[in-house]
């Protein structure tokens, strides 16, 4: 029993000291360990690039306050709404991907007919002459019976020979036909039309219930018909970035301006060889660091969120986040780093009032903001008492263990 009482006091002699004096450092410390903005800063503690007259310098930027005139001076600006032609969410998927779309959409006739092209099958009826019908004809199926446009785009028909089709409407081949028909027939009655479009082809790919081929017909094809044909959007698709392929240039296509906003410039009228492609929406995320709530996703700190159709407040990000922690976060020091494609920029939200919220629900965020909220100052000190608390307490029990036990063998 002895031995026991002395490594006891050995135990508290050695590591109570060392506590001692861990807690009066920590008492008069005033820097906080971990990640902490400072205290109301002018400016970033770190040089960024910025893109100042054409020319890539290295500057710190300067920390701007969410405040009531900086919200009307936002919208005054038609463009940072989600449905701006030149939004930012516009521009940013090509900044990452690194292509060269065009902005705005391909010039389309008003007009449109359809032209016939290789492997297309047409239906020719001359009205009082069977003789020119294929023979067995209205036995057999359109397709079975009809004038295949062969490969040069060229057709054979009795007493007429081969003329051209490809590149031709209907009406233009009929009037043709008619013309040299009269030769040999009074009066002549010609009907021509098309019973099996094949040769104009679109592809829809990405982003979109049943990709695939989708075949153009005497009916324009637009851009709409041609995503519903092909199943409608999946809710991961990125519908303001939409691009079109059309003769070596590939165009950008605002799919939310035309459901929300009116815009049927952005209906394209599709042709031959179009490709239209829906990319996903993984780079419209944003990302909320620091002091929040757990969240839908139940990770607390640290969320990346997708902005639903490229659009999100700070409001909303913060409340998809778990809201900021009643506990452990400095309301007042909330900000938003924004990488931007050219000049980054730095946001500061005071919430130590709750109405500021009414602000930040105005306040639009762009792709890949980051949200940090940040820690209040001595938290640290609560958590490391939280976790020496139990040390402390084992020394005391033993420590009454031991006198407990010295009463006892007197």
């Amino acid at each position: 029993m002895q031995t026991l009482n002395n490594q006891v006091q050995h135990m508290q002699q050695k590591f109570l000291p060392a506590i001692l004096l861990i807690l009066a450092n920590l008492t008069g410390c005033t820097v906080i360990p971990g990640m902490h903005m400072s205290p109301f800063s002018d400016q970033s503690s770190v040089e960024m690039p910025v893109t100042e007259n054409n020319e890539t310098i290295l500057k710190k930027l300067n920390i701007q306050t969410i405040t009531p005139q900086m919200i009307v001076n936002l919208e005054k600006n038609f463009n940072n709404s989600s449905l701006g032609s030149d939004n930012v969410a516009n521009h940013y998927f090509d900044y990452r991907i690194g292509s060269k779309t065009i902005k705005g959409v391909p010039f389309s006739e008003n007009r449109h007919q359809y032209l016939v092209g290789p492997r297309d099958i047409l239906n020719i009826t001359v009205w009082e002459h069977p003789e020119l019908t294929i023979p067995a004809g209205e036995y057999r199926s359109a397709e079975s019976a009809g004038n295949i446009v062969s490969e040069d785009g060229t057709i054979f028909y009795p007493y007429v020979g081969v003329i051209r089709a490809a590149g031709r409407t209907v009406e233009d081949i009929r009037t043709e036909l008619t013309q040299k028909l009269s030769r040999y027939i009074e009066q002549v009655q010609l009907d021509v039309r098309v019973t099996s479009y094949r040769s104009q082809r679109v592809y829809v790919v990405g982003e979109v219930n049943q990709p695939g081929i989708q075949l153009v017909k005497d009916i324009p094809l637009t851009v709409l018909e041609a995503i519903n044909g092909a199943g409608g959007v999946r809710p991961e698709a990125d519908q303001r970035n939409i691009t079109l392929t059309r003769d070596g240039k590939t165009y950008s296509i605002n799919l939310l301006s035309l459901y929300e906003g009116g815009d049927i410039s952005q209906n394209v009228i599709l042709k031959q060889g179009d490709v239209l492609n829906v990319p996903d929406n993984k780079f419209n995320k944003i990302f909320v660091l620091g002091e929040t709530g757990s969240g839908s996703a139940g990770n607390s700190g640290a969320h990346s969120i997708v902005m639903n159709k490229g659009r999100m407040t700070l409001t909303e990000a913060l409340s998809d986040s778990g809201g900021i922690s009643q506990t452990t976060s400095d309301a007042a020091r909330i900000f938003v780093f924004r990488g931007g494609i050219k000049n980054p920029e730095i946001f500061h939200l005071n919430a130590k009032s709750p109405d500021a919220l009414l602000l930040a629900d105005r306040f639009p965020l762009q792709p890949r903001d980051v949200i940090y909220v940040d820690r209040v100052e001595g938290i640290r000190w609560n958590q490391i008492i939280a976790q020496i608390q139990p040390t402390i307490l084992m020394l005391n029990v033993f420590s009454n263990a031991s006198k407990v036990q010295t009463l006892v063998g007197q």
